[in-house]
């Protein structure tokens, strides 16, 4: 993350594999995309996770984990796709999927949450920012954990120390792959810059250590200053993602989720 030349390296070599991921959890296929599920189809709640990684890295077992977790305690019907990432692939691939995707499962089912952690709860921003233009409905509420809200970084200086997981090299090249034909600023991968009116309510979780806490905090303002029902969430010394690693304060953090689906 810290070296320009490795990063560049890696984004070099592209997709190790274009084949299924492997997993021990079952999967469906939605227009061609793969989609792991968790918990019974007949469950009260459907939460779509949209995992993270920079756009780079594919979904792992510490979000297969997580999604399990959540259908488990949350009565709820979990759905994890596994999008096209960079470098191979851009922001308007994953748009044009994901919009089938949502628009079959709006048609068949309700009480819809969208979560997502880092790159993935960024593309959950953007995406209900989208959805209002094509007139999809929103869903009931947004769970976004440390999102990457400003893919070009475009607020510096970042606090590279105090962040042991990110770094802004890295993360600059990541997002220029990521973005394609797309501006830095289009808030279809940056919804820091986007329309918030008329989203759902919602949850942002992030550590106060993270390399993205100030963008997070000015998005939140933003949220706020457009009627958003926001509730920020911040975990003093925590680090990026802090919610999905097993902790104290990560346990905190999911009773605080527990609560809102039982309301």
């Amino acid at each position: 993350m810290d070296s320009k030349e490795k990063v560049e390296e890696r984004l070099s070599k592209g997709q190790s594999t274009e084949k299924p991921v492997k997993s021990i959890f079952k999967s469906i296929d939605s227009n061609g995309m793969q989609v792991f599920r968790f918990g019974d189809e007949n469950a009260e709640n459907t939460i779509v996770y949209i995992h993270g990684g920079a756009f780079i890295g594919e979904i792992n077992y510490q979000h297969f984990l997580y999604c399990y977790l959540l259908s488990r305690k949350l009565d709820a019907y979990v759905l994890a796709p596994v999008y096209p990432l960079a470098p191979k692939h851009s922001a308007n691939e994953t748009f044009n999927l994901m919009t089938d995707f949502y628009k079959d499962l709006t048609s068949s089912r309700s009480n819809i949450v969208l979560m997502g952690d880092s790159a993935g709860g960024g593309f959950v921003l953007s995406f209900c920012q989208y959805i209002k233009t094509i007139d999809l409905p929103q869903p009931d509420e947004i769970i976004v954990f440390s999102p990457w809200v400003d893919i070009g970084m475009s607020n510096p200086p970042y606090d590279n120390e105090s962040d042991p997981i990110l770094g802004e090299v890295g993360l600059r090249e990541m997002g220029k792959s990521w973005a394609g034909d797309w501006s830095l600023d289009d808030y279809r991968v940056s919804p820091t810059f986007g329309d918030n009116k008329d989203l759902p309510k919602m949850i942002i979780f992030a550590g106060d250590n993270e390399i993205f806490h100030k963008d997070i905090v000015s998005y939140v303002e933003k949220l706020e200053e457009d009627g958003v029902d926001v509730k920020f969430v911040v975990a003093e010394g925590m680090f990026h993602i802090y919610p999905l690693f097993p902790s104290p304060e990560a346990r905190a953090a999911f009773k605080i989720i527990k609560e809102e689906f039982k309301e």
